[in-house]
């Protein structure tokens, strides 16, 4: 099986820290969310190929993936036209020569990636339930558990099953096929869908199974981010370092072993990147770089970059890399 992992976006939502990180290498618990899928494509075993799709600082997650998975040989292909999903897995075409599973990884998910081993289907799409449906695409289904249709963003509950961005395509001509049908149409809503490829597949006779996910973890947003290193934390990701005297930690928590407490209270649902330093503060649900120094400050609902310096600051703060917030006061 090959894969394909489409990793061209801005992350505009997440600014400012994807000006200078790209979106999937962001951390919660102490890991990039790009890691958490790599590390469950290498338990899955039969991967005989990555496909990267990049885009906005392609060097960064180019030299992450070589030196994190070379285990697994990668191809790095640029999407220099910001088209739409489609477009993505379009330049992966002439690499594509068997099943392939597609992944867009600014989601974290608790999906049983082995049941592709064994589907007598032309295809997978997992979907999760949500209430709040009219912000996804939806998938409706037959009594058999085969998509039907996809609805972008639907005005009527016709299903609450959204699209989480994972896929695997066991008729993968059928599929390009249905791409190259997309891209000969106009935009939808200024782009070229995937989602319209999987449309034309079960309309010339394709069965996609829907399989559910037990989880879906957004990290796409600020808010969500945070929500997601919280059940990562609780999932079992925590790290706890041996306690500095006059500090507090309370759990769950991801803390680098060199990182410093001094007079410092940390905890619940926080990570601390390696080399920083938090003093006479306290931190809750919050998420901190590397080599950052916090100084008498109360932060919650914060994401800190790398090398910040934050002192005497009360509230919820987001800072990217590199930059300092001193009170006045």
């Amino acid at each position: 099986m090959k894969v394909i992992i489409p990793l061209a976006g801005k992350g505009t939502r997440l600014r400012p820290h994807t000006h200078i990180t790209p979106k999937p290498m962001l951390k919660v618990a102490g890991k990039p969310v790009m890691e958490y899928i790599l590390d469950d494509l290498r338990r899955l075993g039969n991967v005989e190929q990555i496909i990267y799709i990049t885009g906005h600082l392609k060097e960064k997650v180019e030299e992450y993936a070589r030196t994190k998975f070379a285990d697994i040989p990668g191809i790095f292909i640029e999407q220099q036209v910001q088209d739409g999903t489609a477009g993505a897995v379009a330049l992966a075409r002439q690499h594509v020569d068997q099943p392939v599973l597609i992944i867009f990884v600014d989601t974290i998910f608790d999906a049983d990636l082995s049941v592709t081993k064994t589907i007598d289907a032309d295809g997978i799409i997992w979907v999760k339930e949500v209430e709040d449906y009219q912000r996804f695409g939806v998938v409706v289904t037959d009594a058999d558990g085969n998509m039907t249709k996809i609805v972008e963003k639907p005005d009527t509950p016709i299903s609450k099953r959204a699209n989480i961005g994972l896929y695997y395509v066991k008729n993968w001509k059928l599929l390009y096929e249905g791409i190259d049908w997309v891209l000969k149409q106009p935009k939808n809503k200024g782009e070229y869908y995937l989602t319209d490829a999987f449309q034309y597949m079960i309309d010339k006779g394709a069965k996609i199974r829907v399989i559910d996910v037990e989880g879906w973890y957004d990290a796409g947003k600020i808010d969500t981010l945070l929500e997601t290193n919280r059940v990562m934390l609780e999932k079992g990701h925590a790290r706890r370092p041996k306690l500095d005297r006059g500090s507090t930690i309370i759990d769950p928590v991801y803390i680098e072993d060199d990182v410093v407490l001094k007079s410092a209270k940390v905890g619940p649902n926080v990570s601390i990147g390696r080399g920083s330093v938090i003093e006479k503060s306290e931190l809750t649900d919050t998420l901190v770089g590397s080599n950052t120094k916090i100084i008498g400050s109360t932060l919650k609902n914060s994401v800190i970059g790398d090398s910040a310096v934050i002192e005497g600051v009360r509230g919820e703060l987001t800072l990217s890399d590199h930059s300092e917030v001193r009170s006045s006061t």
